[in-house]
């Protein structure tokens, strides 16, 4: 989040999170009192960023879905939203990848949940994403 700017619509002042979202250069407003409803909630705390990324290099069981069902279920994965289930994501299309090269669609949701999970540890981490992004690629490779 950037800021948090009052705006005047309709004769009624409404609260507002401006947030910065780099994956597409974009700035976009949010009505404070939508947020829950959307789907925006506070970065994770320190334990949790830390057990995600911990949770990467965890035994990796392979799915028995074919690839569109596999996307489905990832993709679900991410909307949910947490952390942890990104995390899980990354991990599972990591090991796929590493058995046969992914599908366009599952590689562009494989390096979104990255950039997802790497940007959100770094902030709760307090660490550079590079610094974040080393320790995740030495999870995925334990």
């Amino acid at each position: 989040m950037m800021d948090i700017r009052t705006r005047q619509i309709r004769d009624r002042e409404t609260l507002n999170y401006v947030i910065y979202l780099d994956i597409s250069d974009m700035t976009v407003t949010i009505p404070v009192d939508k947020a829950c409803v959307i789907g925006i909630r506070g970065i994770v705390g320190a334990d949790e960023a830390k057990k995600a990324i911990d949770s990467i290099k965890d035994k990796y069981e392979p799915s028995t879905l074919d690839w569109k069902q596999r996307y489905l279920a990832n993709v679900e994965l991410v909307k949910e939203g947490s952390i942890g289930n990104v995390a899980k994501v990354v991990q599972a299309l990591f090991h796929r990848s590493r058995v046969k090269e992914l599908p366009v669609q599952e590689r562009k949701l494989y390096e979104n949940a990255m950039r997802l999970l790497i940007d959100e540890a770094s902030f709760a981490l307090d660490k550079t994403t590079a610094q974040i992004k080393k320790m995740v690629d030495e999870n995925l490779e334990k």
